[in-house]
């Protein structure tokens, strides 16, 4: 009896492993597949009137970074769904042969608001936030001078710099290094001028609360939402949020800065980390390229096409930063959004933002009737990056006409040559 038992267990000790692996294998096998499908793929936007055009634009970039002495910049522009031009100039530091490539990352500066905005949308979108809801509500310690303004203010109020607050409250504590937290805890000590809603107002610090509320909503960091979110579906491979993840990658940009008429190269420093959502982007034009595809309305997956149009509502009246974008091209009128500043012209809109830290620039424009997207950094500030959009616009509009008439010609030709059902 006892070998008959003994027999028994060898055999389920040989076969049972064999059982377990046949039900793993057909299991697998009925399982739905976890992975995200990725995007479809699009057929390149070709035209030889714009490709001429854009040929003039970089004769005329190159110009721009000859005079300046610049040491070097990257430009990407994104046609519908397509990115039809993407390229590195110069070198990533003033006196040496390493050129900037279409990987090579730069700081983002105040492009990261941009960011901030969009990420917060794809939260609202999925109602895990709304754009009215009170600051307290998800970040109760949060606290003004004013306890009226402070159960007033908004998720709306701090993504369209209307928070109340004097202009560029603390930004001077923000190049200190003070942790957020602490930046935050200081504005309860300042005096308001204006309700919530009422005044644009630029800021840093008020509007890095939206990382505080976006962790107190998802009890996800404000860093891995943007991962999760944003940079890994849209394949921005190089995109990051922390000084480590700059210094430590080997294709970098470095910063500059224009000394006794001469550009030298600056220190990398840590500051605008402690307020990442204002200011702690770093990207390469590449990385820039696949969100401005999805700016474009081309990642429903990501961002809707109805959040887009959320964010780039005008919230408030705002003075245009870069007066560049009005010297030849009438402003009539100019407004800050949700993470965007959008400025009206007599037969045109565009929405752009803009940048500068540490001896970063960067300068981003969408024109979302043209289904048009242009973006620029540079490891030094000045000429480049003030007028290099503004030049792209203005040589844009002289040739729109002669690129719109070959589109529309060729979407005749495809009409005519394809099947009739």
């Amino acid at each position: 009896m006892k070998k008959k038992r003994s027999l028994l267990i060898v055999l389920l000790i040989i076969t049972l492993p064999l059982l377990l692996a046949q039900v793993w294998k057909d299991n697998e096998e009925t399982r739905e597949p976890t992975t995200t499908p990725a995007p479809p793929t699009v057929k390149p936007y070709v035209n030889p009137v714009f490709a001429s055009f854009m040929d003039d634009y970089e004769r005329e970039i190159e110009t721009l970074l000859h005079v300046s002495g610049i040491p070097g910049a990257a430009i990407a522009v994104v046609k519908d769904s397509s990115i039809i031009y993407m390229k590195g100039f110069g070198v990533k530091s003033v006196g040496k042969t390493d050129s900037i490539d279409v990987n090579t990352v730069f700081r983002i500066a105040s492009v990261s608001k941009c960011f901030a905005a969009f990420l917060t949308g794809t939260l609202v979108a999925d109602s895990i936030l709304r754009w009215d809801d009170p600051v307290i509500k998800y970040v109760p310690s949060f606290t003004l001078k004013s306890p009226e303004y402070t159960r007033h203010l908004t998720l709306r109020h701090v993504l369209s710099h209307t928070t109340g607050l004097p202009y560029h409250t603390y930004t001077n504590l923000v190049e200190e290094g003070i942790d957020l937290p602490s930046l935050l805890d200081k504005l309860k000590d300042v005096n308001i001028p204006n309700a919530p809603g009422t005044q644009y107002s630029y800021q840093n610090v008020a509007y890095s609360v939206i990382g505080e509320v976006i962790n107190a909503a998802t009890h996800k960091t404000y860093d891995a939402l943007m991962k999760e979110h944003v940079f890994t579906p849209l394949n921005m491979a190089t995109a990051s949020m922390d000084y480590t993840s700059l210094i430590t990658n080997g294709n970098i940009a470095r910063p500059h800065l224009m000394r006794r008429g001469q550009w030298r190269e600056a220190s990398i420093n840590n500051t605008y980390y402690n307020v990442a959502p204002a200011g702690g982007v770093n990207a390469s034009i590449t990385d820039m390229a696949h969100w401005m595809i999805a700016l474009l309305g081309n990642r429903e997956d990501v961002i809707t096409k109805e959040t887009l149009n959320q964010l780039f509502t005008p919230q408030v009246k705002a003075p245009s930063k870069n007066r560049n974008y009005g010297r030849t091209n009438h402003v009539s009128s100019s407004f800050y959004g949700l993470g965007w500043r959008i400025l009206y012209y007599p037969d045109d809109t565009l929405v752009y933002h803009g940048g500068y830290v540490n001896g970063y620039r960067s300068e981003v424009a969408v024109n979302m009737k043209d289904r048009l997207a242009i973006c620029l950094l540079s490891n030094g500030p000045g000429i480049v990056a003030d007028t290099g959009i503004p030049v792209f616009l203005n040589m844009y509009k002289a040739h729109r006409d002669s690129i719109l008439a070959y589109d529309n010609r060729q979407r005749l030709t495809l009409t005519k040559n394809s099947p009739t059902p």
